[in-house]
């Protein structure tokens, strides 16, 4: 992960070897100038560079919206209409009185946008404030979230906390857009062919079935 933080360890690292450049600008120490988050990858040395844009333009959804992170119950000026419209004056704010279209809403948020991992009983306010959005209709920057929950899952795996890899369609949609098959097939190095690709339906017929949207089904030879 590029972030401030990674710039700033550049820069002390090339004072360390070169105390002359000390109190240079990050152009005279040959660095290049640091303008925002990204997160920066290679595959057998093609560079991949994630950012908040590249996640909008991979997932199709516009950074417009709210995003709010590291909220403080006692700062939060929304507190009080979230809960109202969650938990619809419940004595608590638990999990467990939350309204059935909320947690269903919720379930979503932690298994697709906000990967969290474990129970879903304990929520942020973060979380609660991201669902109320939904529930409210109003518009947030996906790709921000997602983009910052990227981060959030590097650092976890960086520091040996636990090993998580967010978002794996959509992080294979980043590095098809990003040329990466194009660039294997251009070396020789693999094909579609040697990597046994298969793309399959979201939903299957047996899913429907399983469902009981449907009752039967024959499957054709060509699946």
């Amino acid at each position: 992960m590029y972030d401030i933080e990674a710039a700033k360890r550049e820069e002390r690292e090339k004072i360390a070897g070169d105390e002359n450049l000390k109190g240079k600008t990050r152009q005279e120490m040959g660095l290049q100038e640091f303008t925002k988050t990204e997160i920066l990858s290679n595959v057998i040395e093609i560079p991949i560079t994630i950012t908040e844009e590249i996640i909008g333009k991979a997932a199709r959804r516009s950074n417009d919206g709210n995003f709010e992170w590291n909220l403080n119950k006692k700062t939060c000026p929304w507190i009080q209409t979230t809960y109202e419209a969650l938990y619809k004056h419940n004595a608590s704010d638990k999990y467990k009185d939350m309204q059935k279209e909320h947690k269903v809403l919720q379930k979503l948020i932690q298994e697709c946008f906000l990967l969290k991992g474990g129970g879903i009983d304990t929520l942020s306010l973060d979380h609660k404030i991201f669902l109320y959005s939904l529930v409210n209709f109003e518009k947030v920057k996906l790709p921000k979230y997602i983009f910052h929950h990227m981060n959030w899952a590097l650092k976890e795996s960086q520091e040996d906390k636990r090993k998580i890899i967010p978002y794996d369609r959509l992080l294979s949609e980043i590095f098809y857009q990003g040329g990466i098959l194009i660039a294997l097939k251009d070396f020789g190095v693999v094909f579609d062919d040697h990597l046994g690709t298969m793309t399959g339906k979201y939903i299957k017929a047996n899913t429907l079935r399983s469902m009981g949207i449907v009752k039967k089904v024959e499957k054709l030879e060509s699946d």
